[in-house]
């Protein structure tokens, strides 16, 4: 058995060493200039004074006697640890809330080295671990009853910061222990308490626990499997109000953006939108159409087969002119001081998201169809992605078509192309036309800049295309020519500014000056220049010596600078851009060739419900959800990556061809034959004589060589 040496003076133990408690009044206690902490943390002062004055000191100041030059105690003393408390209980003083004399707790010390005890006193406390922290929060709500609010009063934090820490504390006691055993990072223990199914929790606990896949956000789509997500058309149609007073439950992310939560009665969800879309499918009933279908979504090619009424929209009135102007300014003022910022600052972000909607209730102003031809025809009712009810008003069954009243059935067999190529004209109208009425899903409406820029290269496409086919160019000219003699007021119905004004496209796309098509048509320029003469004296006997040939690839170059099919805010060119649609398909134009989605080109120029309704299209739900929760720069880029080689093209820059499945064609409707057809056609093998007018004033022999490409 060991022996105890028992304690002496001479043998002193730690126990000796121990400060004595005292309570010295307040207006003897200094703060100590050897206390080792000099930057805040924690607490403010304020927030410190404010406990003390609830719940009294905790911990007792350890201060050290205050001697003068001989050695001698002055009766005051030092605060060697706790000049943060010795500073709220000043601030107390000088309020008048505890008197200057008010005996306060210390522990005296008379030796040792005081900036060691300082270090020491902050070194040697221990954090509480924040499972602890949480634990002790839910303590005070379950036991003692405290709200939210009053606990957030307490410990001067916000109400959220409490909800938050209550939510964890409420997890899984598998995942806690987890967490506790640092199995389990804090980011996904906060992941898993998106829900509080803890079953749930523990499931996916168990199936990730021992895979390399344990990131939050896989831990967050897991849990939310089968969910539908707060963005989605059908939760912004219903609304979260009417969804939770139908018992639907929403799992919210208290520690993320979860853009609305997820809704998990997926079935209740669907009969409470088919139900709101059969009450406004009620009131259109009753303007007079003769039928009405629903859908939350319609199929591809819902339209194929239909005609369209013809439609007068409504005017823009002197104030919503007004509106529509400054909102413009305003954005366009917005776009050019953001331009390159990879996330806009939220404020400004929900500025421009009102400055669209005030344009967009402009731009969608209703038309007006006849009354006598309303009987005939019907509407479609679905949802837009963004929530909003889309109508398409005015469609003609085959059935119908020959029952409408005999002064109309004219305006009807104009219209007697088939619904797709309608409604891809009608969204090529501008502002003030309806939403696409393509087969594909509608997307939500792209920035008038944005598009601007992109019809900027569809129309720097179309006249390359022209410039490279003269039989083609002689027959728009031809065609404008002809316009302009024998039609009064139809000069509108083509898209060539005959005058031949060539419309600058650099303002409207910034980079199409370093893209190769635009170097090929600045080459093409050089050289017909170097062909001509200085002196514009000169030009007549120049052509003259030309070949057939060379004349006519330099008439095809002129007549293409002179085309416009550029789509500008509030410049309605609706017949224009009809004919240019017209012109691209004679042509074959393939979009394709010239332009590609990229995080530059596009994504990085949309909304994130664009991007991700364009990835949606391209490669399905999944892989939308996969990049959902990033943030707008890293999504562009992600979104480049996921539907790169899929030939993608935005509704703007897309021909009847492009997105049309094989449609009926109506016996009325008479369409002369495309390129394609005329290439595959024998008589294409010979050469395509020009006019007699044309024939007789050109030489017989060539004098240059062709500058045909």
């Amino acid at each position: 058995m060991t022996e105890t040496t028992p304690c002496t003076p001479e043998t002193p133990s730690a126990i000796s060493a121990l400060a004595s408690p005292l309570e010295i009044p307040l207006c003897q206690l200094l703060a100590s200039g050897a206390n080792v902490r000099r930057i805040g943390s924690g607490a403010s002062i304020s927030e410190l004074a404010e406990d003390i004055a609830r719940r009294g000191l905790l911990q007792s100041l350890s201060v050290r006697p205050v001697t003068d030059e001989a050695g001698q105690e002055t009766g005051q003393f030092a605060v060697q640890a706790g000049g943060r408390r010795l500073a709220a209980l000043q601030k107390l003083s000088v309020e008048g809330r505890i008197a200057p004399d008010h005996p306060i707790p210390c522990l005296v010390k008379a030796s040792g080295i005081e900036v060691e005890d300082s270090l020491a006193e902050n070194m040697m406390r221990a954090g509480l671990h924040p499972l602890d922290q949480f634990r002790a929060f839910k303590a005070l709500a379950d036991d003692e009853g405290l709200s939210v609010e009053d606990i957030a009063a307490r410990f001067f934090v916000t109400p959220q910061i409490v909800r938050q820490r209550l939510k964890l504390a409420s997890a899984s006691l598998v995942l806690l222990a987890a967490y506790a055993e640092n199995e389990m990072t804090l980011d996904q223990l906060m992941a898993f308490c998106v829900t509080c199914d803890h079953a749930r929790q523990e499931a996916i606990w168990e199936q990730i626990r021992h895979g390399y896949s344990r990131e939050p956000y896989t831990i967050r789509r897991l849990l939310t499997e089968g969910a539908v997500k707060g963005n989605d058309r059908r939760v912004l149609f219903v609304g979260a109000e009417a969804y939770e007073a139908a018992g639907g439950i929403i799992l919210r992310d208290l520690f993320s953006e979860d853009g609305g939560g997820w809704y998990q009665d997926v079935i209740l969800l669907e009969r409470l939108a088919t139900e709101k879309l059969a009450g406004a499918a009620m009131e259109i009933r009753a303007e007079g159409w003769k039928w009405v279908e629903t859908a939350l979504q319609f199929p591809y090619g819902h339209l194929n087969g239909l005609t369209r009424l013809s439609s007068t929209p409504a005017e823009v009135t002197d104030e919503e002119q007004a509106r529509y102007d400054a909102a413009l300014a305003a954005y366009d003022t917005l776009s050019e001081e953001y331009e390159g910022v990879e996330e806009l600052p939220y404020e400004i972000d929900e500025r421009m998201a009102d400055l669209e909607a005030i344009m967009a209730s402009i731009d969608e102003r209703p038309e007006t169809f006849l009354t006598d031809e309303i009987g005939h025809a019907g509407v479609f009712l679905s949802i837009e992605d963004d929530g909003r009810l889309r109508i398409e008003r005015g469609f003609i069954r085959p059935e119908d078509r020959t029952s409408l009243p005999p002064n109309s059935a004219d305006g009807a067999a104009r219209q007697g192309e088939s619904a797709m190529s309608s409604a891809a004209t009608d969204n090529q109208l501008g502002p003030g036309s309806e939403e696409d009425a393509e087969g594909v899903e509608s997307h939500t409406r792209l920035s008038d800049r944005l598009v601007a820029e992109l019809t900027a290269y569809r129309t720097i496409a179309l006249r390359e295309a022209l410039a490279d086919d003269p039989d083609t160019a002689l027959l728009a000219l031809t065609h404008a020519l002809a316009l302009k003699t024998f039609y009064r007021f139809a000069g509108a119905d083509t898209c060539l500014e005959i005058d031949l004004r060539p419309t600058t496209l650099d303002t409207q796309a910034p980079d199409l000056g370093q893209s190769e098509i635009a170097a090929r048509m600045e080459a093409r320029q050089t050289r017909w220049a170097g062909m001509l003469p200085k002196d514009p004296g000169d030009l007549w006997a120049t052509l003259v010596g030309f070949d057939p040939d060379s004349l006519a690839a330099l008439f095809a170059w002129c007549v293409s600078t002179g085309l416009n099919a550029l789509r500008l805010p509030h410049v309605r060119r609706t017949r224009e851009l009809a004919h240019a649609d017209h012109l691209a398909d004679h042509l074959g134009l393939d979009m394709r060739r010239h332009w590609s989605a990229t995080a530059k080109s596009y994504f990085g120029k949309v909304t994130k419900a664009q991007i991700l309704s364009t990835v949606r299209e391209v490669k399905g739900d999944a892989h939308a959800q996969m990049i959902d929760h990033l943030k707008k720069s890293d999504m562009a880029i992600e979104a480049e990556r996921l539907v790169a080689g899929a030939n993608w093209l935005p509704e703007p820059l897309r021909s009847s061809l492009d997105t049309a499945p094989p449609q009926m064609t109506l016996a009325t409707d008479v369409l002369p034959p495309t390129k394609s057809d005329r290439v595959a056609s024998e008589e294409d093998d010979h050469p395509v004589e020009l006019p007699a007018f044309l024939r007789e004033a050109l030489p017989q022999s060539a004098a240059h060589a062709v500058a045909a490409e």
